[in-house]
């Protein structure tokens, strides 16, 4: 009987010594899927965010993507941006891309060409307004990046613009940067040729001023 006892008791030993093995070999399987879960800025953007001009590298989203490296190295950055990008090409392309990236983290920097062009501020803030919804319902972080107008637009236009933007990110509970250009909108040696499109010299600078509003959304 002992020595039967002793076979058993043998037996149990090696099963829970396998049991022990297999979750261990579990738990380091699993380790590396967990670690490469990361987490994802979308930046919704037009000229200024696409790097007009200049090698994509050079651009502020680029820069910003290098500096979460270092800083964040739990996120990445995925630049959307198209050149002459307006509020109705984001609220048509959103529900896409937000099924595409599943960011934590939306960064929408569009109305400048809307304003540029003149168009209608009910439809600018209306397409906005759908961007930030749709943002909100994907559980995502809004940061809503304003632009200014020049004065040749008329009062009644331009104020109604920046107004828009402050609005709009109240309305939703989103963080705001009302002015993008806002530490280089004074220094023509700071824009390309067309007045319109910073250079790359300016471009760290930009980042620096998104930088401010987006490090809080990290979290």
């Amino acid at each position: 009987m002992k020595s039967l006892h002793g076979v058993s008791h043998h037996r149990i030993q090696r099963q829970v010594t396998r049991c022990l093995l297999a979750l261990l070999l579990l738990c380091l399987s699993c380790g590396p899927v967990f670690a490469a879960q990361v987490r994802t800025v979308l930046v919704l953007g037009d000229s200024l965010s696409a790097a007009y001009g200049l090698s994509a590298p050079q651009g502020w989203v680029a820069l910003t993507a290098q500096r979460m490296k270092t800083s964040h190295p739990g996120w990445r950055v995925v630049n959307a941006s198209i050149s002459g990008e307006t509020t109705a090409g984001g609220a048509a392309r959103i529900d896409r891309e937000l099924t595409r990236v599943k960011p934590s983290v939306v960064v929408i920097e569009l109305g400048a060409n809307d304003g540029l062009r003149g168009l209608s501020l009910a439809q600018s803030r209306a397409n906005l307004d759908r961007m930030l919804r749709a943002a909100s319902m994907a559980k995502a972080r809004v940061l809503l990046i304003g632009m200014r107008l020049p004065p040749n637009y008329g009062p009644e236009y331009t104020q109604g613009f920046e107004r828009m933007f402050v609005e709009l990110a109240k309305k939703h509970q989103a963080s705001l940067l009302p002015f993008l250009l806002e530490p280089i909108a004074a220094d023509r040696n700071a824009f390309q040729a067309d007045n319109l499109h910073p250079v790359a010299a300016a471009q760290p600078k930009l980042r620096d001023h998104v930088w401010k509003p987006l490090a809080p959304l990290l979290r």
